[in-house]
């Protein structure tokens, strides 16, 4: 089962804050932020300017604390285009429920209250927590949600802005207007022509069409992943070739069409949106999906420890845990072995069908657990408590599915499923007895879900 950890605030040491950005190291982009107090800007760790004295800067936990402090983005390194914190993949606490859901949109389509609702705690509550912990309440984190995403809208659409405005989840064209101008320094059309400036062409994005980058943390196992998904893929919602994946996305405004081509230092995402609303809580979910916001470095360091599990640690580096795009989806996949056809969709990649609701499997099949998210009685999404999630879902299923539930909806990076027979093979290909996988996992700790990644690869034949 998920073990509950606690990581450092790296943000709250200074020193070694500081230490990075004068090494400029660019696997701590996403972890914290540099906000320089002389020009008002706040910069990622490997931001190319000069590095400032050490009595000008200050850190925070995330952008929407720099900008609640008075700091701009720095348009040369746009700190808000980096991999996210990996410490919401490790914690399990309110605040990394809370900065799930509101990357995923909650509080653009149902507010703080229904942030709050989904969290299990008052709106004062919630927002006493996150101002402690993350330097800013749900408000601000989801207006610098908003900000990236409207960025993302202006440099990569063609959209008229005022479309921008309302597609990235903005009340009026006012607010938007003045968010823009507070986070970026600069006003939505000239933040649009520095951005075509830079392309040096026109962009290719027309319409509901966007293509973006999404950085990751390097190493990064694409081959291993595009693998998994193959063995998993279901005909029609999902489309594999050597270099890419594809599939059909259900989002909350409307459907999506999702095409991932890894290269060596981000992965291509070419989007089809009915509504371009969707577009954050699209790429929340991609990024959950291929775990992006991994620190393979850290993984590295405690795996690549044992002496046993060194040689597949070493053979495939960067190896990422397989998340999900819908909770309800992966609980379904798990139990249900042939499900009915779900609604159509305009074919794209080769993909032409949403994976089917939960009430018409329910209908189609009977599956009682289908039934009960049908009906609502079961919950499955990324803002929940790994703990009660698990307890819930044994109340339906047996426990190695749902510790397999709770690692990819979560990312809980804490689970080893020693009862999985590919594990087992594993562990022996590397000289570890099966039975002493539980005393063994207290070492891999947190990270006993790539552990099992690790066990797995080793099991399929000959590493390197």
């Amino acid at each position: 089962m998920a073990t509950i950890t606690e990581s450092p605030a790296l943000w709250r040491d200074a020193e070694r804050c500081y230490r990075v950005v004068t090494a400029r190291d660019s696997r701590f982009d996403g972890q914290f932020i540099m906000a320089v107090r002389t020009t008002g800007i706040y910069c990622r760790p490997s931001c190319p300017a000069s590095t400032p004295k050490e009595q000008n800067v200050r850190f925070f936990p995330t952008s929407a604390a720099a900008q609640a402090n008075g700091f701009r983005a720095c348009r040369r390194c746009l700190p808000d285009a980096v991999p996210g914190s990996p410490d919401w993949n490790v914690r399990a606490d309110l605040a990394a429920r809370a900065m799930r859901l509101i990357s995923d949109g909650t509080v653009e389509r149902e507010g703080v209250p229904g942030l709050a609702r989904r969290l299990g705690y008052s709106e004062r509550q919630l927002g006493r927590v996150l101002t402690a912990e993350l330097g800013a309440g749900p408000l601000a984190l989801a207006r610098a949600h908003r900000a990236h995403s409207a960025r993302l809208l202006i440099e990569l659409s063609e959209l008229p802005l005022t479309d921008v405005a309302f597609a990235a989840g903005f009340s009026s064209v006012r607010q938007f207007n003045e968010t823009i101008r507070e986070v970026f320094a600069t006003t939505p059309s000239q933040l649009r022509a520095f951005a075509a400036s830079r392309r040096g062409r026109q962009s290719d994005v027309t319409g509901t069409r966007l293509s973006l980058r999404l950085p990751f943390r390097p190493p990064f196992d694409a081959p291993g992943l595009l693998r998994f998904f193959a063995d998993h893929a279901v005909p029609g919602v999902e489309e594999l070739t050597s270099e890419a994946y594809a599939r059909t996305l259900r989002l909350a405004h409307g459907t999506g069409v999702v095409r991932l081509t890894p290269s060596s230092d981000h992965v291509r995402c070419e989007l089809v949106l009915t509504d371009l609303r969707d577009l954050g809580s699209a790429v929340s979910r991609v990024r959950r999906l291929l775990d992006l916001d991994a620190d393979p470095a850290a993984v590295t360091r405690v795996l690549g420890a044992d002496p046993a599990l060194a040689p597949v640690v070493a053979a495939v580096p960067g190896i990422r845990v397989p998340g999900t795009v819908d909770g309800e989806e992966l609980l379904l996949r798990a139990l249900v072995s042939e499900v009915p056809l779900g609604e159509e969709v305009p074919g794209e990649w080769g993909v032409t069908r949403l994976f089917p609701t939960a009430a018409r499997i329910a209908a189609t099949t009977g599956h009682p657990v289908a039934a009960a998210l049908a009906e609502g009685r079961l919950d499955v999404h990324v803002g929940r408590d790994a703990a009660e999630l698990r307890a819930e879902l044994l109340t339906c299923v047996d426990p190695p599915t749902a510790d397999y539930v709770v690692m990819r909806v979560l990312g809980a990076p804490d689970v080893l499923l020693a009862d999985d027979p590919a594990v087992g093979r594993g562990a022996e290909v590397l000289g570890i007895s099966p039975d002493s996988l539980g005393e063994r996992a207290r070492a891999w700790t947190p990270w006993c879900s790539y552990a099992r990644m690790y066990l797995r690869r080793a099991a399929t034949g000959p590493l390197g």
